[in-house]
């Protein structure tokens, strides 16, 4: 018998919704017997699964298992802790697949899967497909058989053998009582250094903050502690422990395109000429620094999902997103972690002695809005930035860059707007090296939102 999903949580890089109203523990055994049968073949497979600190994961986690080994599949149970530590289990396991029960940094009533099939993401058309076979529950059924396999030992170890440091360094690390918090006591336990802990227990209710570190006002507590234990940097992640916050010793943030700037010097030192990727959002002055460097800069669609698939297809060693995932193949797996991510901050900063800051100071300062989050439904949105793209399309004195949305280009900077693909939302984004031109950049882009029938939001 077929089970009907509501098709809000059938996400494009994930399954995602509200425990009890749109996504339950029915749902999620429907949705491992679903996946169960789209990996079954001529024998069993092995599926890592494993779950963050949210109070509602052990019990859809506990639904996963049972609806995986109903398939007949063998289910290796890797246990509390961040989405990468998942990821990780699945390449050394040599397992066939991967489910993460996480919200990643939703709020706390949010729960979901993210999933990864033969060592690549499993999303778009692949979850949509997903949804197909539960609706049509002709399941795979068989006998499978559960072993526990914690991987914070193996995890920890992993992610210290990335440290080349030579020089100890006073860090403030903020887990946001999210499912880092164990690994990251582990950790820091052996890391060289003096390390001030925030958060640290796993509290799927997140007392202190929301963990999200891409909004400022969520690293609050980390740059007071970064001033009050006279700390070198401070470090955040977000709930499921994929993406990464940073701020330098004088509480400015890093975000992360500029965070990719910094990281991208060890890399290309190590393989000149290599490509680094970064996502749509990212500053002109990232591609700019890339080049400089002797790199090759590829900008791409956002998503953490399609941005592995194109370091696949390119062989770059390293790439992110403005939203914090950092994604290294450089003496790694490809995959977004943010705590692999920390530990290479800290080793490049320990060998070449200089501070973050300064690393800050050397890149070229632009001035530039946030990125702008106003609603469209879904059905109207994709329509605007066709719209959009045909008015441009033989402008004069611009380029426009439509991998994903529409990036416009002209002496002022540039100007970005796209569609969300997980949220019925516009974004927009805009660069330049001066206020006038930032207003030039924001003018134009309201021009062009008036002339789609869409009231421009307040650009600042």
């Amino acid at each position: 018998m077929g089970h009907r999903l509501d098709p809000s949580i059938l996400r494009e890089y994930d399954i995602r919704g509200v425990v009890d109203e749109s996504l339950n523990a029915e749902d999620v055994r429907a949705i491992a017997r679903g996946f169960g049968t789209m990996i079954a073949g001529d024998h069993a497979a092995t599926v890592a699964v494993g779950y963050d600190g949210r109070t509602t994961s052990p019990a859809l986690e506990a639904a996963l298992v049972e609806g995986l080994t109903a398939c007949g599949h063998s289910v290796v149970r890797t246990g509390l802790g961040p989405t990468p530590m998942l990821y990780y289990a699945t390449h050394v396991l040599e397992a066939d697949a991967g489910l993460m029960v996480t919200g990643s940094h939703n709020p706390p009533e949010y729960n979901g899967i993210k999933i990864v099939s033969k060592g690549l993401p499993f999303y778009g058309a692949d979850i949509q497909n997903l949804g197909t076979v539960v609706a049509g529950g002709d399941f795979a059924s068989g006998r499978g058989r559960v072993e526990d396999r914690p991987m914070v030992e193996p995890y920890t170890d992993r992610l210290l053998a990335g440290y080349t440091g030579t020089s100890a360094l006073a860090v403030a690390w903020d887990a946001g009582n999210g499912a880092t918090g164990d690994v990251l006591q582990a950790l820091t336990a052996r890391l060289p250094g003096r390390h001030v802990l925030l958060n640290e227990t796993i509290d799927g209710t997140f007392p202190a903050h929301h963990p999200d570190p891409t909004v400022e006002a969520n690293l609050r507590q980390l740059k007071d502690a970064v001033r009050g234990a006279n700390c070198d940097l401070g470090i955040a992640f977000d709930g499921d422990g994929d993406r990464i916050g940073v701020v330098d010793s004088r509480e400015r943030v890093l975000w992360g395109d500029q965070l990719l700037a910094i990281l991208a010097r060890a890399v290309l030192e190590a393989l000149p000429g290599a490509t680094i990727i970064a996502d749509v959002k990212a500053s002109q002055v990232l591609f700019d620094e890339i080049a400089r460097l002797g790199g090759k800069p590829l900008m791409w669609r956002t998503g953490h999902s399609v941005i592995k698939s194109k370091m696949v297809e390119t062989k770059a060693p390293l790439a992110g997103e403005m939203s914090g995932h950092i994604f290294y193949a450089h003496g790694y797996y490809g995959f977004d972690d943010a705590m692999f991510a920390a530990v290479r901050l800290l080793s490049d900063l320990s060998r070449t002695g200089e501070s973050l800051a300064e690393l800050r100071d050397g890149l070229p300062e632009t001035v530039n809005t946030p990125e702008i989050r106003f609603p469209c439904p879904d059905a109207q949105k994709w329509v605007v930035i066709d719209d959009v793209r045909r008015r441009l399309e033989d402008a004069k004195g611009i380029t426009v860059n439509d991998i994903d949305g529409v990036r416009v280009t002209s002496a002022d900077g540039w100007w970005l707007l796209r569609a969300s693909n997980t949220q019925p939302v516009l974004v927009a984004r805009c660069e330049s090296a001066d206020v006038d031109g930032l207003q030039r950049l924001k003018d134009a882009l309201a021009e062009q939102l008036k002339l789609s029938g869409i009231e421009p939001p307040a650009l600042d």
